[in-house]
């Protein structure tokens, strides 16, 4: 499935190290993923998700606030591969792994993870290990210039993450669909509004995805009580908002000790466009 992020040649793996035919080596980590990032313009150390915001992520998520989007993700993925005997699955921004190890129970699947944080999928890793989930891999790489070969998957999945027009074409079978989260336009109003003087609703996503056909718009939106504040730091943490919020705005948020949020979800799907 792999190829050489330098090259672009078939990687082969041998004694713990991936070696195309032009002599590129990238080698396992102690938990089992292959870094196939390359540095040039990046600095490794320092690309996506640190350690802090992987772990403000899975405390929250594995708390399955978001549990209702994952089973209906799944639902709406597993609906699609039905007809396929061993469907190949990319999750693009991976994250933790929260989303990846549930579409790994949609049968007969191999599903591979891939995110910029070196931090995000060594997490990936042990959830993998801790829950026994031998069908998936993973790989610290973009979205971007995803390291797979032509026309390889049956399913691209992105949650909440940048998406990649020409490269998920590139990789998806004429018959793979493309499917796309991101939060509606009611998504945490909530929070924003004990934070904010202004809240304001989410503006659609315009991905620009001029080589797919939208077949399919599902939104989903639910309440959710979230009742302490060492959890509604968690989500603010692994929001934008965490990044542009005033220190009169994380004093509001410090003081709330409970709250009840939308959470709201677009699920897209795509098909790929034939020429």
């Amino acid at each position: 499935m792999y190829v050489c992020p330098i090259c672009s040649e078939k990687l082969k793996l041998s004694n713990k190290t991936y070696r195309c035919r032009s002599g590129h080596c990238f080698d396992l980590s102690r938990k089992g993923y292959v870094n196939l990032l390359l540095t040039k313009g990046r600095n490794p150390a320092k690309s996506g998700d640190d350690a802090d915001m992987v772990r403000s992520r899975t405390e929250f998520l594995d708390k399955d606030y978001y549990a209702p989007l994952a089973d209906r993700l799944c639902q709406v993925t597993a609906e699609r591969m039905k007809d396929i005997k061993e469907p190949v699955i990319i999750d693009s921004g991976c994250g933790e792994g929260y989303y990846t190890t549930r579409l790994a129970g949609i049968e007969g699947s191999r599903v591979y993870g891939i995110d910029i944080s070196k931090h995000a999928v060594a997490h990936c890793m042990t959830r993998v290990h801790l829950a026994g989930i031998t069908n998936c891999e993973f790989a610290v790489a973009s979205g971007f210039q995803l390291p797979f070969r032509k026309e390889c998957a049956d399913a691209v999945v992105s949650v909440f993450a940048p998406v990649s027009n020409d490269e998920y074409a590139r990789v998806l079978k004429n018959s793979g669909v493309l499917i796309v989260v991101s939060p509606s336009a009611r998504h945490l109003y909530e929070l924003k509004a004990a934070v904010y003087d202004e809240p304001y609703e989410n503006k659609p996503n315009v991905y620009g995805l001029n080589k797919f056909n939208l077949d399919e718009e599902i939104t989903l939106e639910y309440p959710a009580h979230i009742p302490s504040r060492e959890d509604i730091r968690s989500l603010f943490m692994m929001t934008p908002y965490a990044y542009k919020t005033s220190e009169e705005g994380m004093a509001r948020l410090a003081a709330l000790t409970d709250i009840t949020v939308t959470c709201g979800f677009v699920i897209q799907v795509y098909t790929k466009k034939t020429f």
